[in-house]
């Protein structure tokens, strides 16, 4: 059994389109050739050099090593791993159904395989350091075999996708070093330092003193509720010294890792009512299940729903204006470095 990596479009844009279809696709722009009828790589990389004439040779041989394999050598039985870009969690599919191929499209959606997903979103914090280095590859489709991946991901599909022990992920330390290379998405893999942080220094209840701080930032009087029944709301905002002001927030957050569904939000709609807030927002650390966002496109204008993406989105935005005990907690850098070329789609 095979452990493929594959990508939902540089910013996740596909992402439901492949879960909600049970299908992963190749997503190369244009890419319209049936590639099973390619008998050697030397054929695909005749016709995407074709297909792409401004791209460099060194490109164009990247690209191949990982659309090659998806029509060539992935196997019934095999299993992909897929990152949201939306969500902090990974979506692991077996796969059921043989290459195809569609050359009438529509673009970019010449190419797929079924699929079985495998349950809901694994929370990213589940899996081992190591392994969600090798997650951050900057590639769109590749196997996974470093750090004994292959029997690891097994074993937590079969103790139903708990976190790994200790032993597994400190069996492997020592190459855990080798994974931050040049085709590592060092920007994904700050996130994930960056989420461990605050798991670690805020959990609980103390997540919701982080998004009040966030709230404070972006100008709103504020009262958080202490530890324990809530009364349906963790926070109320409103705008104004006083906070009497519109627009008036009742806030819920959920900080933990597991991905909340449609009844949590509903309660909180009835907070908003019973507070007489204008707007909602609640917070789930862990993400939101495939239905709820889709659902909820009704109250677009009463609520709004964070990730852990739209949180740390949030915080970077807004961590200048942070008190100076939240940022003593959070001891951020800015740095800057050369973004990566675009060698995937």
């Amino acid at each position: 059994m095979a452990i493929w990596l594959t990508r939902a479009g540089s910013h996740g844009e596909y992402e439901q389109k492949f879960i909600q279809e049970n299908r992963v696709y190749v997503t190369w722009a244009d890419l319209d050739v049936n590639l099973s009828k390619l008998k050697q790589r030397s054929e695909l990389s005749a016709v995407m050099t074709q297909l792409y004439p401004d791209t460099k040779p060194k490109a164009i041989l990247n690209w191949v090593s990982q659309v090659w394999p998806f029509a060539h050598d992935m196997k019934l039985g095999d299993l992909v791993v897929l990152p949201l870009k939306s969500q902090p969690v990974i979506y692991i599919g077996e796969i059921t159904g043989d290459y195809q191929a569609a050359p009438e499209g529509p673009n970019p959606f010449f190419h797929w395989r079924t699929v079985k997903w495998i349950g809901e979103g694994v929370p990213r914090t589940h899996f081992g350091k190591d392994l969600l280095f090798s997650f951050g590859a900057f590639l769109t489709i590749c196997r996974i075999q470093r750090n004994n991946a292959e029997q690891r991901i097994a074993a937590m599909r079969a103790n139903g996708w708990k976190a790994e022990t200790l032993t597994a992920t400190t069996k492997v330390a020592a190459q855990a070093d080798d994974l931050a290379a040049a085709d590592a998405d060092l920007e994904e893999l700050a996130r994930d330092q960056i989420a461990a942080l605050i798991s670690a220094r805020f959990k609980g209840h103390g997540l919701t003193r982080l998004v009040e701080g966030i709230l404070k930032a972006q100008g709103y009087t504020t009262y958080r509720s202490p530890e324990g029944a809530d009364g349906g709301a963790d926070i109320l905002a409103g705008s104004g010294p006083l906070g009497f002001a519109a627009p008036r927030l009742c806030v819920e957050v959920k900080s933990e890792d597991s991905l909340i569904g449609r009844e949590p939000v509903d309660k909180l709609l009835g907070a908003m009512t019973k507070f007489n807030a204008d707007q909602g927002l609640f917070v789930a650390w862990g993400g939101f299940k495939g239905n709820v966002q889709k659902e909820l496109a009704t109250q677009f204008f009463r609520l709004r729903l964070w990730t852990q993406k739209d949180l740390l989105e949030q915080l970077f935005e807004f961590y200048e204006r942070l008190e100076e005990d939240l940022k003593a907690e959070l001891p951020f850098k800015r740095v800057w470095m050369v973004a990566a070329q675009d060698d995937a789609l």
